[in-house]
């Protein structure tokens, strides 16, 4: 069984930046991605990365976002930069595995205008 935990969630200001942290309770060999879900609407992918580090990333946040992993701390991260109100979401962790999907309990990011 596989735990997520996610930090670094909060209220800026649009143009503001932030860094989300996601903390496995173990090493992971698959990917590992970024995803966020507004009220209202479906979860979406944000960002993936594979351990050797090979990434990708949604349209809406090419350029702004970087997603970056350290596998010695079995630790992933999503840097937010230039953000925008539209970014709002809960921000959830995910590894899939061959253990199984899991997911982190998210984090809340709001960006106000």
């Amino acid at each position: 069984q596989v735990q997520l935990k996610e930090s670094g969630g909060g209220l800026v200001q649009a143009g503001e930046s932030l860094r989300l942290s996601c903390a496995a309770s173990g090493a992971i060999f698959s990917p590992m991605g970024w995803y966020r879900q507004a009220p209202g609407k479906q979860r979406d992918l944000v960002a993936t990365i594979t351990r050797g580090g090979n990434t990708n990333y949604a349209d809406s946040v090419k350029g702004r976002f970087t997603i970056s992993r350290d596998n010695a701390k079995n630790t992933v991260y999503l840097q937010m930069n230039s953000l925008k109100p539209e970014d709002t979401a809960v921000y959830y962790c995910n590894a899939n595995t061959m253990a199984g999907n899991f997911w982190g309990q998210g984090t809340q990011v709001t960006v106000s205008s």
